[in-house]
């Protein structure tokens, strides 16, 4: 598989454009420069259970894309990275995102830093730790990003000193999240639960954004 794969470039071309997002020719030539390290790495370290290149580029690069339009930060934590995903997509599609990657697992974090060096990611700060033990900057992050990295109400628990004052959870979850939405934290709440269309798959996805409840004081 070679990053200039027409086959590949013609799937992320299409999928992009059904998610409406127009995205430099220089940045679609990092999505898949990204695949190809994936795929490379993946044969050593089983870095994800995806092994088909064009199957990474819809469950990997237009599902993380997926999510673009609610990612504002400009600073980002994604918890549970694993392999840099959705944070290495969303810090490739704006450039403007100061993104943390954080992951407890060794082989994920030196793949996400080799990522790093070889796209020239100058946004992006691989972190290997587990998250209740990682002590965040003093303000905190504008928004605390998940994907498929626990359940809701774990999420939000043991990543409760992570956002700012003001700051937002971002939890990538399957159709079913709202069996998930009890056992929250008394003063963190849902805010918006948006449902997303990944091309080429099936189904469909949710994102729920969580703040909390003084930061939702006074809204209608």
């Amino acid at each position: 598989m070679t990053i200039d794969d027409k086959r590949l470039r013609q799937r992320l071309t299409d999928g992009l454009d059904t998610l409406g997002l127009s995205v430099a020719p220089a940045r679609r030539d990092r999505l898949l420069a990204l695949v190809g390290l994936l795929h490379k790495w993946n044969r050593a370290y089983n870095l994800t259970a995806v092994r088909d290149p064009e199957e990474m580029v819809t469950k990997h690069l237009l599902d993380s894309a997926a999510v673009l339009p609610f990612v504002s930060g400009p600073t980002v934590l994604d918890v549970g990275a694993g392999p840099g995903l959705p944070g290495l997509v969303l810090a490739i599609l704006n450039p403007d995102l100061q993104v943390t990657l954080l992951d407890s697992n060794g082989k994920k974090v030196r793949f996400q830093r080799q990522a790093v060096m070889e796209l020239g990611l100058s946004n992006v700060t691989p972190v290997q730790a587990r998250v209740e033990a990682f002590a965040p900057p003093s303000a905190g992050f504008d928004q605390v990003i998940s994907r498929a990295f626990a359940s809701l109400q774990e999420f939000v628990t043991l990543s409760e000193s992570l956002p700012s004052v003001d700051g937002q959870w971002l939890a990538m979850k399957g159709p079913a999240v709202e069996d998930e939405l009890g056992g929250l934290p008394d003063d963190v709440v849902p805010v918006a639960c948006h449902e997303l269309k990944v091309p080429f798959v099936a189904g469909s996805r949710r994102l729920v954004i969580l703040e909390r409840t003084h930061s939702t004081q006074g809204r209608p």
